[in-house]
């Protein structure tokens, strides 16, 4: 869904007319605030934002999955080293 400009209203608009705004985001709209010109807050129906937050969620575990995946392939690949002389490596060319 695209914002159009009637969605654009600026902070004294919203204002006045909260209700019949809040009444056009609960039908499906999303409205820009805008403070000083400059864009400031969205409303968006809550039920949207929770679907928002799980999209968020979803992503983030699918990107987990995708690293878990890569590091898989690396044990795999016997592209690892152990923790104790990894550290060791790293403290000896810090010291250096």
């Amino acid at each position: 869904m695209g914002i159009s400009a009637s969605d654009v209203i600026p902070l004294s608009h919203a204002r006045a007319n909260f209700s019949e705004l809040a009444e056009e985001v609960k039908a499906g709209a999303e409205k820009i605030v805008t403070k000083n010109g400059e864009s400031f807050i969205a409303l968006i129906d809550s039920d949207r934002l929770d679907y928002y937050h799980q999209l968020e969620r979803e992503r983030i575990h699918l990107l987990l999955i995708d690293e878990a995946s890569k590091g898989l392939d690396d044990v795999a690949s016997a592209r690892v080293k152990d923790a104790h002389s990894a550290i060791q490596s790293i403290k000896r060319r810090r010291s250096a």
